[in-house]
């Protein structure tokens, strides 16, 4: 874990922070903009092959890469970049919230993807997360996802308007700041909701491990 969080902080952050302050003034803002995205988008590739998430957790994972890329490449400058990112993050808080309303909770799925990885069957495991007693929290934990991308681009909205492009180096500290605290609190919500399944299991005579959810 620790690990992985210094490479997130080498590729989210530290690698197009120097990107974009070394080459702006050779390239100007649009290019050096674009180039500092490349570094984490080869991560996010090479995180997504090497730990084989697939399914709903894989697909959300390269369709969000596919369409930021998309929007950044097919973005006239800097500026427009930005604010096509901010747009991009509220379609992504919609689908969220929309998940909720359909009753298809994606945090569900994520979980019954990451339940997959420990050798459980999927549809044994949605049936279980799905049950009565469990669902709600599926449902707030989807609402979580729905307020952090909220919160996250309210603050690039307010940067960008405050800052511009110019600030771009703080816009990328901040926005990984707010983001790592998210994650904590995302995380610990998710081992929050596996002492729920344990106990829900264990009380409805459940003989699978599906409940091991923070293992």
């Amino acid at each position: 874990m620790k690990r992985i969080a210094i490479f997130d902080l080498i590729f989210y952050a530290a690698i197009p922070y120097f990107i974009w302050n070394f080459a702006k003034e050779p390239l100007g803002d649009y290019y050096s903009m674009l180039l500092s995205t490349i570094p984490g988008i080869f991560y996010t590739g090479y995180r997504f092959y090497k730990e084989k998430q697939f399914n709903i957790t894989g697909l959300f994972i390269i369709s969000s890469l596919c369409c930021s890329t998309s929007v950044n490449l097919l973005s006239r400058n800097a500026e427009t970049m930005l604010w096509n990112q901010v747009y991009l993050g509220y379609f992504f808080v919609a689908v969220f919230l929309i998940s909720m309303i359909v009753k298809k909770p994606l945090a569900l799925y994520f979980a019954a993807d990451f339940a997959v990885l420990q050798g459980h069957e999927r549809a044994s495991s949605i049936a279980l997360f799905s049950s009565k007693g469990l669902f709600n929290w599926f449902q707030l934990l989807t609402a979580l996802f729905v307020f952090r991308g909220l919160c996250q681009n309210l603050l690039k909205s307010w940067l960008i308007a405050s800052y511009g492009v110019d600030g771009y180096g703080k816009i990328i500290i901040y926005l990984n700041i707010t983001e790592w605290i998210f994650s904590i609190i995302i995380t610990l919500a998710f081992i929050i909701v596996s002492f729920k399944i344990r106990k829900f299991s264990m009380k409805n005579g459940f003989t699978s491990s599906l409940s091991d959810l923070n293992t």
